[in-house]
Formats: C-alpha cells, structure tokens, sequence
C-alpha cells in the first residue's frame, strides 16, 4: 500500500504532515509485531491456564496423601458416651479401640470459704492468714475502714490461688473465697483472724469418685486423664448407680471428611481440564489448551489411576464397592443412598471400616491411595512433571517471544528516528517552495521580452506534483 499524500497541498506552502507520513511507513513495516503480540497474549492466557490446573493437581496431591498418613484421619479414633449428660469423652493418638464401663460415683469439688454478712460493709483494722491445700499461707491484712470490696480486689491481685468475690444478699455482703485448685488438694484453711467483723464459714474441697472398668478412681477434677490410655473423660453430673458405656472406635467422621476432600480436589482437575476440551458452539473450537497433547496425557493418567482396582478386602477393591461413583465426565460423585446394589460411603464406613482403611492405605504400600500418591508426586514434580513442563516450555516460548517484540520495536524507534529527521528536511523545503516561486517569478518578469514585454516562463498555472513515494 502507497504512502498517501495530497500533491494540492504540496507546493501551497502547508508542506507535509511529517508524523502522519512517518506512521504510514513503519506501519506497512509493522505487521510481525501484531502478530507477535496476539501470539504472547495466547502464551499469557495459557501460562495462567497451566498454573490454575498444576495448583488443581497439587491440591490433589496433598488430598491423596492425606490418605496414606498413616496418623491421618483413616487411623483416626474417637470416643463416645451412652450418657453425655453424666460424661463425655475426648481421645489422642496414644489411644486404642475399646470399650469401657465407667461408673460416676460423685463430682470434683472446689473448696469454698465464705463470711458471714458485713451490714456495713466496712472493715476494721487486722489481718488473717490464707493457705490453698499444702501450699505456702499468706498473711491477708486489712486496714481500718478498708471495704469488702477492696479487700476482694487485694486477694484477686495478688494471684494467692483463690478467686475473691462479694456476695449481696438480703442479709448484706459477704466475701467469699473459692479455691482454685479442685478436689481435697485445693481445700482453704482460714487461720489468725484478727478482723471483728469477718466470721469465715469454710467448705472443704472433695475429690470425684468413679469407677473405671470395675476400677475404683479418685480424681481431683472433673476432667480424668490417665485412667483409660489416650482418652480423657469430662465428668458432668453424678449417676452413682447408672453405668456408661465409653466406646473408642473408628473416627467416621473424619474419614468421611478426608475422603469427601479427595473427590472435590480431583474433581477439581478433571474438570478444569474438561473445560480445555470443550467445543465452543459459536466458534467450534476447544479451549486454549485444547491442542496441548500433555494435557490429555494428564487426563488419562488420572482417569486410570481412579478407576484401578486392588484385591481382596472384603470385596472392598475399588471406588465403585465404596459407594464413590465415577461420572460420565470423569468426575466422582459419593453416594449417600445405598440399595440393595448400589453402597454408600456412610453405610460401607458403617459396616467395615477398616476395610475401608485397608482399600485406601496398608503396610505393604499397595493400598489405592498409596498407588495414587506415586503417580501424582511424578506429575507433579517441580522440573519433569507434565504440567511443570508445559509451564516451563511456555514461559521460554514467552520470554524469546518477548526479546524479539522488544529487538523490533527498538528497531522501528531508529527507522521511525531516521524518517523523521529525513521529511522534516523535505517538509521545510516544500514549505519554502511559495516564497521560491514568487522570487523566481519576480527575477524572469524583470527581464527585458524579446518582443518588448516581460514574460512568466511558467505561464499561468503552477506544476503539479505526484508522488511516487
């Protein structure tokens, strides 16, 4: 395509419209460039596409793994009570599956001493001394018209291992100290009361008392610990002739949990890709990724590695006989009805969990999860894995894509320089083309004509320029 310029223009004067000439030049040059620039936005939208799908895949990674911890949530216990309003129960990792019978005879107490009440309110001057259980005693002292209140908010400050408080009744106030140590260990002894008007009326603390598998234990607190190995029991209420049932057992909630997150992370994968290979109806064509031979790669590997099967276990062999169904899209769905054909996870984890266990992870290694988590660790290997790769290959494609945008457009900047600085000359020249006209005009007419007349060699009109440019 020509440059485009107006020859009427060219000799009145006006001369060129340098930057409209220069641009009209390089942007015949320019065509790589917009090509260059759709192809690194291609690369960009790729680049993101690959990083949302690896992050998928790592998620998945770290989903499956959960399920081969051999501490994780598959080998997790927990504890239940047959009556949580006389107690509950709360396991650690040192615990084991059983069951146990636990009798509550009577409550941890805290000791508590209280006065009589003080109608004033006001103190006179003395002192009294203050011991928790076998502990050190502190001498409390009291000055002249000191009141309950003050008194309390001393005791409190001084972290003597009581809580002070003031009671208000019909009678008056009262100051009452309650022991911050449980059970016969923490009983208050009041002594030396040197202060007319405080009267301490003292209760004494008193252990809980249980019976444990027939095993009778005596307990400082309400919350035992030690008794039964890795649970602790929280007492609530007294039931000296009803026993309970403690029951350590699988964690089914957990599982079921950690299983639930394994389907949605690899659903999350599988769907992200299936959106790659999605035909567009208006465009009919898939998605950016749509040609990456990588990506069906990752897709088939996963599709494989879900529905592999293992032997034996009670007939527990693969995700189907778990009630965790795999969709026509590839994706799993976790049954939560189950009929006569067709399980569900809840009812399966229900009926045998440890197979369930076993299905997922064993001490051979074999387990579905344990297979699972090798092939996902190669895929997702920070150098060699298939999306890291694709990543990798992208970015390199970008940054030499980059180079020669950048190489191009530093080469345009000195031609559009060059060009620039070559039709300002010509600009100027044309500009001054009128004021050379009339001047050579003037010269010719002041010479003598030949036949008496002076004479205009151009006649009477200007030449007309067309531009080859």
């Amino acid at each position: 395509m020509a440059v485009s310029l107006n020859p009427a223009t060219l000799f009145s004067g006006q001369g060129l419209d340098v930057s409209s000439v220069v641009q009209q030049i390089l942007a015949q040059k320019s065509g790589p460039l917009t090509q260059w620039q759709q192809q690194q936005t291609d690369l960009s939208t790729q680049a993101g596409l690959l990083q949302g799908i690896n992050n998928n895949l790592i998620n998945l990674t770290t989903a499956v793994n959960v399920l081969v911890d051999p501490k994780g949530p598959l080998s997790a216990l927990s504890a239940t009570s047959s009556d949580p309003g006389t107690l509950t129960a709360s396991v650690q990792t040192s615990a084991s599956a059983g069951v146990h019978q636990v009798t509550v005879s009577s409550l941890a107490t805290q000791s508590l001493s209280y006065t009589d009440p003080v109608p004033s309110g006001v103190l006179t001057a003395g002192s009294f001394d203050l011991k928790v259980g076998s502990g050190t005693s502190h001498t409390i002292p009291v000055t002249a018209n000191e009141t309950l209140s003050q008194l309390a908010d001393y005791v409190n400050s001084n972290n003597l291992g009581v809580t002070a408080t003031v009671i208000n009744d019909a009678n008056g106030p009262r100051l009452s100290l309650l022991s911050g140590t449980g059970g016969q260990s923490g009983s208050l002894s009041i002594t030396g009361n040197t202060v007319a008007e405080l009267n301490f009326n003292t209760v004494a603390g008193s252990n809980a008392e249980l019976l444990v598998d027939g095993v009778p234990v005596s307990s400082a607190s309400n919350t035992v610990t030690g008794v039964i190995p890795g649970v602790t029991l929280n007492l609530a209420a007294a039931a000296p002739d009803t026993p309970v049932q403690v029951t350590v057992g699988t964690d089914t909630t957990q599982i079921t949990n950690a299983i639930n997150n394994f389907v949605s992370a690899y659903n999350a994968v599988i769907q992200n890709i299936n959106t790659q290979f999605t035909l567009d109806p208006t465009t009919n064509t898939e998605g950016p990724l749509g040609s990456d031979g990588s990506l069906r790669s990752l897709q088939s590997s996963l599709l494989a590695d879900v529905t592999s099967s293992i032997t034996g276990n009670d007939g527990l062999i693969n995700l189907a006989t778990l009630g965790i169904d795999l969709n026509n899209d590839g994706t799993l769905t976790v049954n939560q009805t189950a009929t006569d054909t067709h399980p569900s996870l809840a009812n399966v984890l229900a009926t045998n969990p440890g197979a369930v266990q076993n299905f997922f992870r064993n001490d051979s290694g074999t387990g579905f999860a344990n297979n699972f988590s090798v092939d996902l660790n190669n895929l997702t290997d920070p150098t060699q894995g298939v999306i890291t790769s694709d990543i990798i290959q992208n970015s390199t494609q970008a940054k030499s894509l980059a180079d020669s945008i950048t190489n191009f457009q530093d080469q345009l900047a000195a031609e559009q320089a060059q060009l620039t600085t070559l039709f300002d000359q010509v600009n100027a020249t044309l500009q001054a083309y009128p004021l050379l006209l009339q001047q050579v005009t003037q010269t010719l007419a002041s010479l003598p004509d030949p036949n008496g007349s002076a004479s205009n060699v151009f006649g009477s009109s200007q030449p007309t320029l067309t531009s080859g440019l």
